[in-house]
């Protein structure tokens, strides 16, 4: 009993992490939960270290190829060892959803 509990309550918890019904990611919102705010700051132009990107602004079609080489394993070179750590946060839908919201933050 307490295994289908456990898996019930997992089962939950990946529903509500899920977009509801195909609806939009909030781009705004994954920035805090996957930890992005953590190195490239609140406005994503306030990184915690000089040699870390600000990224408000850029390119969303290059944000997005940015993301997926790294999480591939195609790029890693400069800061993507930093990145590297934490792509397993993120999905393909997750990706497209933070590369479309970072770009149009105000550079």
């Amino acid at each position: 009993m307490r295994r289908v509990r456990t898996i019930a309550v997992g089962a939950a918890l990946a529903m509500l992490w899920a977009a509801p019904g195909g609806a939009e990611l909030d781009g705004a919102v994954l920035y805090k939960e996957r930890t992005c705010i953590a190195c490239h700051g609140p406005d994503a132009k306030t990184p915690i270290l000089p040699t870390y990107p600000k990224i408000a602004g850029q390119n969303e079609q290059y944000i997005l190829q940015q993301m997926n080489d790294i999480k591939s394993g195609a790029r890693n070179n400069g800061n993507t060892p930093a990145m590297a750590g934490v792509m397993h946060l993120v999905d393909e839908a997750e990706i497209a959803a933070l590369a479309k919201y970072i770009s149009g933050l105000a550079p």
